[in-house]
């Protein structure tokens, strides 16, 4: 979910929202997630199913990009 200027009752959904499974579109119990300010992206470990993904933050993305498949994660972390 992301919300605007403080505002916690209006939120929109920004990757996922299609109900738990294995699609592109779908997440599975994910655990932690990472803003990228570089690609103004989400980097979310998709953790049942297995992968890292990326879903830009853009207004009508549908799906995400599998980063890492066939992975145990449960935590991410990023460097400069």
């Amino acid at each position: 979910m992301q919300w605007k200027n403080g505002d916690t009752t209006n939120g929109q959904v920004v990757a996922g929202g299609k109900g738990a499974g294995n699609g592109l579109h779908q997440l599975d119990r994910p655990s932690d997630v990472l803003i990228d300010k570089e690609t103004d992206s989400l980097v979310i470990c998709d953790r049942w199913n297995r992968r890292v993904v990326r879903w830009p933050r853009r207004s009508g993305t549908t799906q995400g990009e599998i980063l890492i498949d066939n992975i145990d994660c449960c935590e991410l972390a990023m460097d400069d």
